[in-house]
């Protein structure tokens, strides 16, 4: 029986009100998913925000969101990646969370909109999201942010996106990442999992949506083995960022979380798994039903990015 708090109840009601979202066109899922709310009366202030543009390789404007906190900079930086299947999503839908995570870690947050599937299939939303991570460390003045501490997260296809930026960062000798920030993070495409047949129906992510979710970013079976779509096939781990990584106790990506956190220690990279008992999958950008929780997973990861901060500059 699924260990589900009182919020996680309310939120799942939502979804079984819906029809079988496996079965529509993406731009039905994105209207449909815009109906459930997901902020309060209003989001949290913080002392600044901007809206602008950045370039892509293509000639793309990506459009991101900058959120200052209170205090003195230059301040560390945290370039944040919406989740949603990398089919939905967009700024607002992270708006509520990302106020928060800059208030809570003092940190300039930089919430990023890349191209969405099946319009824009793989590799177009991880270049956006890599595009986005040279223009901030080319313009610390312009955030007022310190490149030399930064770090990508994200949450569901965010955090695949922040874990698969992190690995051509790595790869391409880009940008220095002090740390990677995965929240329920898609880690593998078998969809064959524990916690995939434990919550393959009733718990908001199904199995068959999060393999139809699978179906519009990849371009061919291939794909399904790429390192930079499903990180758990990567055969060198080592050498990556610091991570933390957070998986839902309700969720069909629960286990490949774990499982990807287990192969980041093994690889020796310095790594923290937490387990969200009671949690189901999306709670993280649901500030009107889980705000509480949210609070308590952004305290988490900035203890664990302070550390890693302390110990750099103990070197």
């Amino acid at each position: 029986m699924a260990n589900l708090n009182e919020q996680s109840k309310v939120y799942l009601e939502m979804f079984k009100a819906m029809p079988d979202l496996s079965t529509m066109e993406p731009n039905e899922v994105r209207a449909l998913f815009k109906q459930i709310p997901i902020v309060g009366e209003r989001p949290e202030d913080v002392k600044e925000v901007d809206n602008r543009t950045i370039p892509s390789k293509d000639g793309y404007e990506i459009p991101i969101r900058i959120y200052k906190p209170e205090g003195q900079g230059p301040f560390p930086v945290f370039i944040y990646y919406h989740g949603g299947g990398w089919v939905l999503g967009d700024l607002d839908l992270v708006d509520a969370t990302c106020r928060i995570l800059t208030n809570e870690t003092k940190r300039i947050v930089v919430s990023v909109d890349y191209r969405l599937a099946p319009e824009f299939r793989y590799p177009t939303p991880l270049e956006d999201c890599y595009n986005a991570l040279e223009w901030v460390y080319a313009n610390p003045i312009e955030i007022d942010g310190d490149v030399t501490n930064m770090t990508v997260g994200g949450d569901s296809a965010g955090g695949n996106l922040a874990a698969a930026v992190s690995m051509l960062a790595k790869d391409r000798e880009g940008p220095p990442i002090k740390a990677q920030v995965l929240v329920y993070p898609v880690t593998n495409l078998s969809y064959d999992t524990s916690s995939y047949h434990e919550f393959a129906e009733g718990y908001g992510l199904d199995r068959s949506l999060m393999e139809w979710f699978g179906q519009q970013y990849i371009r061919d079976e291939d794909d399904y083995y790429n390192p930079y779509i499903a990180p758990l096939t990567c055969e060198d781990l080592s050498g990556l960022p610091p991570a933390i990584v957070f998986v839902a106790e309700n969720d069909v990506l629960r286990d490949e979380g774990l499982a990807y956190a287990r192969r980041l220690k093994e690889a020796g990279v310095k790594m923290d798994a937490k387990l969200e008992l009671g949690m189901v999958h999306g709670y993280f950008t649901n500030v009107v039903l889980f705000e509480d929780r949210i609070r308590s997973t952004i305290k988490k990861m900035n203890h664990f990015l302070e550390e890693v901060s302390d110990k750099a500059l103990e070197k």
